[in-house]
């Protein structure tokens, strides 16, 4: 298939300006900002086992369209001829080196000073906007769609639409405007319910984040190098949980699941239990030193 088909059968559109949400006209740095929120979404590392092939056939096609409105002379027989030339497909086998290459990898810090900046921005009422039509009003739909959207942000949100209403931007739609109680109390359980299962990871992470340091720091006798190569590694994996629970918020629009904790748990169970069992077998050998057996 063309990558124009592939973007019909997979975004239901062959506009790549709509597809990207961005205008004709837009910038390099515009398109490069689009691609990375759309391409974050459906990165085959991000979703589940699932729904791998397809997500990674989305995201070669977005990174094809970024390839061609990057490109001036592929931008511009687009926009003559609405046609993209797919010759050149074999240049471009390795999508996720790509990936890697166009963005730096972000730090929590990053996520957070971007958060401060996007929070009541023309860009954020933009998204509330867009989701709103997305969605027709459905307000689950709108917290998936528009990033950091938590419960306590319902009331501005639905001043922000309201006022939208009033100035004839949008439609109104009752599901928004008239919503069932029982339909927003059981959001808010689910949104109370996942709150309490990120503290939870939270402080898993936090533990594991101390163990792993300690553990680097009696491997390496206080070498700095290692310590530092240890922490850098904290970084990394601390920086891809959280882009995990984000992707959980913001991937998707299922509001029936929960994060079932006791499979894991179970697991790590009984890999200490055999983890013991071995380290019984080495003549009591524990935290590196010989235990004698006893009388």
């Amino acid at each position: 298939m063309s990558t124009l088909e592939l973007c019909e059968k997979y975004f239901e559109t062959r506009d790549v300006y709509k597809l990207m949400g961005i205008a004709k006209d837009a910038k390099e740095k515009e398109i490069k900002k689009a691609y990375h929120k759309l391409s974050l979404l459906v990165h085959p590392d991000r979703v589940p086992d699932a729904q791998k092939d397809e997500s990674t056939e989305k995201f070669k096609v977005l990174s094809k369209i970024y390839q061609v409105l990057t490109d001036t002379q592929k931008r511009a027989l687009f926009d003559e001829q609405g046609i993209i030339d797919d010759d050149d497909e074999g240049k471009l086998t390795n999508w996720l080196d790509l990936w890697s290459k166009i963005f730096k990898p972000l730090s929590e810090e990053d996520i957070c000073n971007y958060e401060k900046e996007y929070v009541g921005s023309e860009m954020e009422r933009t998204d509330i906007k867009k989701a709103y039509l997305g969605g027709k009003g459905c307000m689950n739909y709108i917290m998936n769609h528009v990033p950091f959207m938590k419960v306590e942000d319902e009331p501005r949100f639905k001043e922000i639409v309201a006022a939208m209403i009033a100035a004839d931007e949008v439609p109104e739609y009752k599901i928004f405007t008239e919503e069932p109680a029982a339909k927003r109390n059981k959001r808010h359980k689910k949104y109370a319910r996942e709150s309490k299962e990120a503290t939870i990871i939270k402080e898993r992470i936090q533990r594991r984040r101390e163990k792993d340091a300690e553990a680097a720091q009696e491997s390496s006798g206080g070498n700095l190098e290692q310590m530092i190569l240890s922490r850098k590694n904290q970084r990394e994996s601390n920086y891809n949980s959280l882009m995990d629970r984000l992707l959980v918020k913001y991937g998707g629009e299922d509001d029936s699941d929960t994060v079932d904790f006791s499979a894991l748990d179970k697991k790590r169970k009984l890999k200490k239990s055999k983890q013991g069992q071995k380290a019984a077998k080495i003549n009591g050998v524990k935290n590196g030193r010989v235990e004698k057996p006893k009388a």
